[in-house]
């Protein structure tokens, strides 16, 4: 009896994230995921079952298979990009942000209440635009705050301002 019940949330949670997945992937051309370390965030006692119950792992795979399937592009930002403490709207990066804290103010440009779960899907968002201009197949991908204003130098903002020009003059 048990086990019937097991069964039933398990068919459950795959059904739903079959579906959830199909209609992101039918919507989109380019989903960008974030590499969390799922194994590592189960550890963590009060997260734990949280985090096995909504099957992010399962979630991924099949947004992965799907997408191979259809012909789109899936990829992951690394897991130690700082999409959290990143700050969207000046790109300045916060030394430390706990787990704790939900909503934060950035030192640089004094933008106030950052949420930091829009700010990191906002961060990806950008990330993921950035790789596309960069592997030559960002023709297709429009976003904004593509450039890096600040940290690491890179060749993408020479590519971005050359997609740019391109698509400005056509």
């Amino acid at each position: 009896m048990v086990a019937r019940a097991h069964e039933k949330i398990s068919n459950a949670r795959q059904d739903f994230l079959h579906k959830l997945s199909r209609k992101l992937v039918n919507k989109s051309q380019v989903i960008v995921c974030e590499n969390l370390n799922i194994k590592g965030m189960v550890r963590n006692h009060k997260l734990a079952k949280a985090i096995n119950d909504c099957g992010w792992g399962m979630f991924l795979n099949f947004l992965e298979y799907k997408c191979q399937k259809e012909g789109k592009v899936f990829f992951q930002i690394d897991r130690f990009f700082p999409s959290s403490k990143t700050c969207n709207n000046c790109l300045n990066v916060v030394d430390s942000l706990p787990l704790d804290i939900r909503t934060w103010d950035c030192p640089s440009c004094n933008t106030k209440g950052i949420d930091r779960d829009i700010n990191a899907a906002k961060n990806c968002r950008d990330e993921g635009i950035r790789i596309l201009f960069s592997s030559g197949t960002g023709e297709t991908a429009k976003g904004r705050n593509v450039r890096q204003r600040r940290g690491r130098k890179s060749t993408v903002v020479a590519v971005a301002d050359e997609f740019g020009s391109q698509h400005s003059t056509r």
